[in-house]
């Protein structure tokens, strides 16, 4: 969580110092009206809260990743990243503008292992392998939710912006596997007759099963488990 600064839970986090006219010494004498009036007032002011942005952000990702889009409320959010929902709409706009911001965040701390085995790997075999293999490992890693945060985010979301935005990634993550398959086939590493797009899908499947059964608890190696069984299917080229 974001530390707090001493001031106000107010929307621009300031406290709110003395007025004009308000008692301030001995005797109930009222301070004069004009400069020293406003200097005083002005003094009794604290600072406008600060915050650290990136922890502000991390501390919502953590949160969406947990609960999800849709049970993740405003104020779900503003107690977990320590600021006022002015704050919030004024740093990153409304919940849903949060969440892409979110998204994409995560896509390059948590869920980059994807593209990274298919484009460093000498085939697509091997990259889907070590996809596998990352994934059991990444959705079960301690101190952190459990699964992919762009599969579990979508589980009973009704905002249809959101819920198409989450398909559109993770169909463009199956779209990468076929890719990589039909440059096998086109290079005779698989046989010619390969249906690239059917074992794009399997890859897909397995990824989002491994991440949904992570949510209900299978450990690493129980995941791993799955991963020669998930490649007995592949072709030989």
């Amino acid at each position: 969580m974001v530390s707090r600064e001493r001031g106000g839970e107010s929307g621009d986090g300031q406290d709110e110092g003395p007025g004009e006219g308000q008692g301030a010494g001995r005797g109930g004498q009222g301070v004069r009206s004009g400069a020293p009036a406003r200097a005083a007032a002005g003094r009794g002011r604290g600072r406008p809260r600060s915050f650290d942005r990136a922890t502000a952000l991390e501390a919502a990702l953590m949160t969406f990743w947990e609960r999800g889009y849709e049970a993740t409320s405003v104020s779900d959010l503003t107690r977990v990243m320590d600021i006022g929902a002015p704050s919030l709409y004024r740093a990153f706009g409304d919940k849903r503008s949060l969440f892409e911001e979110v998204v994409r965040e995560y896509g390059v701390r948590y869920g980059s292992f994807g593209d990274r085995a298919l484009a460093e790997e000498p085939t697509a075999r091997a990259g889907i392998e070590r996809m596998l293999r990352e994934a059991a490992d990444e959705y079960t890693a301690p101190g952190r939710p459990h699964g992919c945060l762009v599969v579990h985010a979508a589980a009973n979301c009704s905002t249809p912006e959101v819920e198409e935005s989450l398909r559109v990634r993770r169909n463009a993550n199956i779209a990468a596997i076929e890719s990589r398959i039909s440059a096998d086939v086109a290079a005779g590493v698989l046989p010619p007759d390969t249906d690239a797009a059917a074992l794009a899908r399997h890859a897909g499947a397995m990824i989002q099963g491994m991440s949904q059964q992570a949510r209900d608890g299978a450990s690493r190696t129980e995941l791993e488990a799955l991963v020669e069984i998930a490649l007995a299917v592949w072709p030989r080229g």
